[in-house]
């Protein structure tokens, strides 16, 4: 597996909040959103992919090194907030590579601007409700339990939470790379399957010996996927 030549690590505020930046390589842009248990500030899956593509790793607000602002509400204010980190940085026709809970920002920042990513990767991504099975978080399902004690009617309760990315993922024109380990237990197939489905340009690739976090258990099979499927114009 190659070896980066060098990391840059910056903070750039917007929004009112610093938000921390690793960037290394050169060539096409691929953001790379981490998982909801953070990430390590090194791993060799981004030296790989930082030897083939000019790579940028964000600590999501109130993770790793970045602060949280107290305005914070959802998934997509933190997508709307790397829009504008993006268009700070002149980034254009950027990649987009989610692992899990960075695969929902990435579903979300990809619905918001269908026509201005050149790929999308989303890899064992959160944000649609699995046709079988649930997603295993506590935080969520914590949250839902809350909210679901203040109705009496439960069908109210499911009227008002309606998500809206499964209906906004159509006009997303980025080609999609769906990557999912075959022993997934935290967000079911059926959720990767769904995800498929629902873009307009997407495949499915099922990683074998590997569980959700794909990029350490087999990080040199998912970087030739993305290598290979980032490349192609």
């Amino acid at each position: 597996m190659a070896v980066a030549r060098g990391w840059d690590e910056t903070v750039i505020e917007l929004a009112g909040v610093k938000l921390h930046l690793a960037r290394a390589g050169s060539g096409r842009p691929v953001v790379v959103l981490h998982h909801d248990i953070g990430s390590p500030d090194r791993l060799p899956f981004y030296d790989e992919l930082a030897s083939h593509f000019d790579v940028l790793i964000p600590h999501h607000p109130g993770y790793g090194k970045s602060e949280r602002p107290q305005w914070l509400r959802n998934v997509r204010d933190v997508a709307v907030i790397y829009q504008w980190l993006l268009s700070d940085l002149g980034l254009e026709r950027a990649s987009l590579l989610g692992l899990g809970f960075g695969g929902w920002i990435a579903a979300e920042m990809a619905t918001m601007a269908p026509r201005e990513f050149h790929r999308l990767v989303l890899v064992g991504a959160m944000g649609l409700k699995p046709p079988d099975g649930d997603i295993l978080d506590q935080a969520i399902i914590s949250y839902l339990d809350y909210a679901r004690a203040g109705f009496h009617d439960q069908d109210a309760f499911t009227r008002v939470y309606n998500q809206s990315l499964p209906h906004l993922l159509g006009g997303v024109r980025a080609p999609a790379l769906v990557v999912w380990g075959d022993d997934d237990k935290i967000v079911p197939r059926s959720a990767g399957e769904r995800y498929a489905a629902l873009l307009p340009k997407a495949r499915f690739e099922l990683v074998r010996s590997s569980g959700h976090c794909v990029e350490m258990e087999q990080p040199d099979q998912l970087a030739r996927l993305i290598q290979t499927f980032v490349a192609e114009n």
